[in-house]
C-alpha cells in the first residue's frame, strides 16, 4: 500500500508543477520545493536531477520528472511522474480535441481554418526563410553552394528516397561539418 501511495504522491506532485509552472527552468524551484519536502531527495541528488534533466536532450520537466520517479520509486515511479507533469498538456490537448470535433462542422470553425491554416503555412516559410539565410548565404554576402548542396540533397532524400528525417538530419550534419571545416 505504502508504494500505492508513493505513486499516487509523485504523479500528484509533478502534476502541481506541471500546472502551475511554465516549463523549463521555471520548473526548477517548484521541483526542489516538491522533492525535498516529501523527503525523497537529499540536496545532493536534486543538484544531480538538475544537472541530468538540463544535460539529456528533451524537455526538462519530463527529463526531471523521469530521474525523480525513478530514484524515488523505480520505473513505475518514473511513468507515474512523468505522466503527472504531462497531464496539463495532455489535458489541454483533449479538450482542444473535443472542442474541435463538436465544432467542426461550424461555419465559424471554418473560418477560423481559413485563417489558421495560412498563418500555419506563413510561420513555417519564415522559418524556412531564416533558416536558408543562415545556410546559403556567407559572412560576406556571397552564396554558399555547399549550404545549398546540401539542402537540395536533403529534400532529395526525404523525397524520392523516402529516408527518415533522423537519418537525413545525421547526413547534412555530417555532411556540414565536412564541408565547413570542422574536420
Amino acid at each position: 500500500m505504502a508504494m500505492l501511495e508513493t505513486l499516487v504522491q509523485l504523479f500528484a506532485a509533478f502534476a502541481k508543477i506541471g500546472f502551475t509552472s511554465f516549463g523549463g527552468t521555471s520548473m526548477i524551484p517548484l521541483i526542489m520545493d516538491e522533492m525535498s519536502s516529501h523527503g525523497w531527495m537529499t540536496d545532493a541528488d536534486l543538484t544531480n536531477l538538475i544537472a541530468i534533466a538540463e544535460m539529456t536532450p528533451g524537455s526538462l520537466g519530463v527529463n526531471a520528472a523521469t530521474f525523480a520517479g525513478t530514484k524515488t520509486a523505480g520505473m513505475l515511479g518514473g511513468v507515474f511522474a512523468v505522466l503527472g507533469v504531462l497531464s496539463p498538456t495532455l489535458t489541454l490537448t483533449l479538450l482542444a480535441a473535443a472542442f474541435f470535433q463538436k465544432f467542426r462542422t461550424s461555419k465559424v470553425m471554418s473560418y477560423i481554418m481559413k485563417i489558421v491554416k495560412p498563418v500555419c503555412i506563413g510561420m513555417v516559410l519564415g522559418v524556412l526563410v531564416g533558416l536558408c539565410r543562415q545556410t546559403c548565404i556567407t559572412e560576406a554576402g556571397g552564396i554558399s553552394l555547399p549550404g545549398i548542396a546540401i539542402g537540395i540533397l536533403c529534400f532529395v532524400l526525404l523525397q524520392k528516397f523516402k529516408l527518415s528525417v533522423p537519418k537525413v538530419i545525421g547526413i547534412a550534419a555530417v555532411l556540414g561539418l565536412v564541408c565547413f571545416g570542422v574536420f
